[in-house]
């Protein structure tokens, strides 16, 4: 029988994977250059103000070597469980 798996792991898993994978790029960019960021993309903000709230939308993405390298640590564990 086979198992199904909660896609919410994975999801989590993705999200500590690229985690730890951006700061260990960060603490190691300063010595090796190459482990800085390679791709930034994201939605500039955007504010809507109804005069008794406020709410800014927007988002950001920052990929690098090990931030890839993380999401793929974070697959393999989904897929070890």
């Amino acid at each position: 029988m086979p198992r199904t798996r909660n896609p919410w792991i994975l999801i989590i898993l993705l999200i500590l994977g690229g985690l730890a994978g951006s700061a260990l790029g960060q603490m190691l960019s300063p010595t090796f250059p190459f482990l800085g960021t390679i791709v930034s993309a994201g939605l500039a903000p955007g504010v809507l103000d109804l005069q008794f709230m406020t709410i800014t939308f927007g988002f950001s993405i920052i990929i690098g070597p090990l931030t890839l390298l993380g999401f793929l640590m974070g697959y393999l564990v989904y897929r070890r469980i």
